[in-house]
């Protein structure tokens, strides 16, 4: 019997948690969010929004490292329990747990050092155009960020993770979306956020969390979130992309979404190095599962002699890998419709073990599928092809640990491979050395479709610092901007300038006076230990008022 009330909101789903290596389900003592509750946060996000931004950037800088240091404190709950959600393992996920960590506290230095402000001062005076106006510019925050967390990266890329961090950084509130890959994960850093927000003294909305589709398809088109973080599947990150567009009022929205991450081994590179970049690629290939964003899905070895020995070497390491456990069910039935989609485009050189132990080069009727409903796990695969054999289903992104290798016999074969490569993160060049110079124009195309190019090393792997650029052409991502490292906080920030502004209603980073941050003044740089730098040419005339 319907003994639902008219007109009331449905009861919200139980939020569950499941074990990846045994499929044993526990629900979890929060629900999925109702329209009516995500309401709630993003209003209190929207108010929180001026309080926050008004804070000295050392109190934000306080309030990072506070969220780091209490990530640390709860290092083996938290390792423990994300190891049980995603099978990643204890080593990797303490080595994530550390880079999350690590992530905001650089954040804080970022926030101390000032520099990401742009801070630029034009004071009055004549130019060759007329008299100039006092202009004062600088970056301030835009408002509640909506995060959308990752499968692969329980903890970098999730509730605390490089959009999270760099949102809060930039002296924004932020609205997490948590993934259903790994949900007990989440609230567990939830509520010690929580707990480090409250300390702080930071007002409420500061942080928040969310559970469920609905909740995430809902929270962009929110009027008040200001912008978006997203890192997840090209179908799911477009969706997002389109209504945050079609908004009456478009926010940005800055996701990752799909790289194959293509490596170009030249003539030289495979003469020289044929079992060393062979074995590394393989490593690179089924690292995390081949479930990292970075993994090379496509790589181009020259034909001959030479290239036979490098995917050679590349098959028998893959051969002797087992099968790997997925992030999710869902994710273990893509891999293996897309292990035997690719099949019928390429030859199989190499299969992984499957669960029995076994090698073989066959194609199992599942493609390495799961098992049962509730465990799922991958069996890596190598393809190969001909240059002008290429599909283009094998030059698309398949998640998980499967790549493609292409042989090309000459350059122009090479080029045309790449050129049929859609936008990705990454890209690598496989040599024989410094003085290796093989393949220019091939080269050159591979640098147009990638936003970081590696040499003689493989892509998985993203250091935060300040020159990393994590991003690249779609749609790899959907924005010139970095996720990772110091500049990805410019993706929450939006220029300001004030003209013949009084000094109280200046930000204290513009106000007469010693500098307190990095600021280019009348076309000079002027950091704050009284040091400058000469005008650059071009640089803005006049002299201070």
């Amino acid at each position: 019997m319907d003994v639902t009330t008219p007109g009331a909101a449905p009861d919200p789903q139980a939020v569950t948690s499941r074990d990846a290596r045994t499929g044993q389900v526990v629900e979890l003592p929060v629900r999925e969010t109702l329209p009516a509750a995500l309401d709630e946060v993003a209003h209190r996000a929207a108010a929180a929004a001026d309080e926050l931004a008004a804070w000295p950037r050392a109190r934000r800088a306080e309030l990072l490292d506070a969220l780091a240091d209490a990530l640390d404190a709860e290092r083996a709950a938290l390792v423990a329990e994300a190891d049980r959600e995603t099978a990643l393992g204890p080593a990797r996920l303490g080595g994530e747990l550390t880079r999350t960590a690590y992530q905001l506290r650089t954040f804080a230095r970022v926030v101390r050092d000032g520099g990401y402000l742009e801070a630029t001062i034009d004071h009055a005076g004549d130019t060759p155009m007329g008299p100039r106006p006092d202009l004062r510019r600088m970056l301030v925050p835009l408002g509640p960020v909506a995060v959308y967390a990752a499968s692969n990266f329980p903890f970098a890329f999730s509730v605390l993770g490089g959009d999270t961090a760099s949102a809060l950084a930039a002296g924004n509130p932020v609205v997490v979306k948590a993934h259903p890959g790994h949900p007990a994960t989440s609230e567990r850093v939830a509520r010690l956020a929580e707990r480090a927000v409250a300390a702080a003294g930071a007002p409420e909305g500061t942080f928040a969390l969310l559970h469920g589709f609905d909740a995430g398809s809902a929270l962009v088109s929110h009027p008040a979130i200001r912008a978006a973080g997203f890192t997840g599947s090209l179908a799911g990150g477009r969706a997002l992309a389109d209504a945050a567009a079609s908004r009456p009022a478009p926010i940005p929205f800055y996701g990752e979404l799909s790289s194959i991450n293509p490596v170009l081994v030249t003539p030289a590179g495979a003469r020289e190095n044929a079992d060393s970049f062979g074995t590394g690629l393989a490593a690179s290939v089924l690292q995390g599962g081949g479930q990292f964003c970075t993994k090379p899905g496509l790589v181009l070895v020259p034909a001959g002699d030479a290239g036979d020995s490098l995917v050679d070497a590349l098959g028998r390491a893959v051969q002797r890998a087992p099968a790997l456990p997925a992030l999710t069910a869902g994710m273990a039935r893509a891999y293996a419709d897309g292990v035997v989609a690719r099949s019928a485009d390429a030859a199989v050189v190499a299969r992984g073990r499957d669960d029995g132990g076994h090698t073989g080069s066959d194609v199992a009727a599942d493609g390495g599928a799961p098992h049962s409903q509730d465990v799922g796990t991958t069996r890596p695969a190598l393809l190969e092809v001909a240059a002008r054999s290429v599909t283009p289903r094998l030059v698309e992104e398949c998640f998980g640990p499967l790549a493609v290798v292409v042989r090309y016999r000459d350059e122009a074969e090479a080029v045309a491979v790449v050129e049929r490569v859609e936008g990705s993160l990454t890209g690598s060049i496989l040599t024989g050395g410094a003085s290796d110079r093989d393949l220019p124009a091939a080269r050159a195309a591979l640098t147009r479709r990638v936003g970081r190019v590696l040499y003689d090393g493989f892509p998985t792997g993203v250091a935060v610092t300040w020159a990393q650029h994590h991003g690249g052409p779609w749609p790899s991502t959907n924005t010139l901007h970095t996720s990772v490292g110091a500049t990805a906080i410019r993706r929450f920030l939006r220029p300001v300038a004030w003209q013949q502004a009084p000094q109280h209603a200046l930000p204290p980073e513009l106000r007469d006076g010693p500098a307190v941050v990095p600021v280019r003044v009348d076309g000079e740089l002027v950091l704050p230990d009284g040091s400058t730098s000469p005008a650059a040419p071009g640089a803005p005339l006049g002299s201070p008022a």
